[in-house]
């Protein structure tokens, strides 16, 4: 599905469901919705993203997966959850002011306290350490709990964030799903 730059751009603001499975084990969770997620509903839909194919080659989703649309109820199926920090959708993370992570912070601990994962899986540290003041946090397990969840940070699958391959990526996300008991 094509846009134009116009149409994409009337997105900005809006938000996005979560995907949140009944039983969520797992909960990814995002910095916020960009524009093509925005306009498609789907959480990473941007062409390009490489959460998914992360996904696909870390054994949490199976090889034919190849859209989000098809992911979604996949990952529902294994306990797999999707939200983010900030809830409105920009062009680009850095366009979010740094009260918005902590105020997404709330929303986010009171969805945690409800749905109960196993694991909490931030994709991208900077909004992790300005979101809970931990400057000096390294990917990885944490040692913050969030209402019993073991936390993690894990890497940003966006493009920007080149120095990270799937590969990186799919070894990171399987290590939290591990944590999770998903695969």
């Amino acid at each position: 599905m094509a846009f134009t730059r116009a149409e994409l751009e009337s997105y900005a603001g809006r938000t996005i469901p979560d995907l949140l499975p009944g039983d969520l084990r797992l909960l990814f969770v995002g910095i916020n919705p960009g524009l093509v997620s925005a306009a498609t509903g789907m959480h990473f839909a941007r062409p390009g993203n490489r959460f998914y194919p992360a996904l696909r080659l870390a054994g949490i989703l199976p090889d034919d997966a190849l859209t989000p649309e098809l992911a979604a109820p996949l990952l529902i199926d294994r306990g797999v959850g999707i939200t983010n920090i900030v809830a409105r959708s920009s062009a680009r993370a850095d366009e979010l002011e740094d009260d918005e992570l902590l105020s997404g912070r709330v929303r986010l601990e009171e969805l945690v306290e409800d749905r109960r994962p196993r694991v909490v899986a931030f994709a991208g540290i900077t909004s992790y350490r300005i979101a809970y003041g931990e400057k000096k946090a390294k990917p990885g397990p944490q040692t913050r709990v969030l209402s019993g969840a073991q936390v993690w940070v894990v890497p940003n699958p966006s493009a920007l964030n080149a120095h990270e391959t799937v590969a990186s990526l799919a070894a990171a996300y399987r290590a939290a799903a591990e944590a999770a008991g998903i695969v």
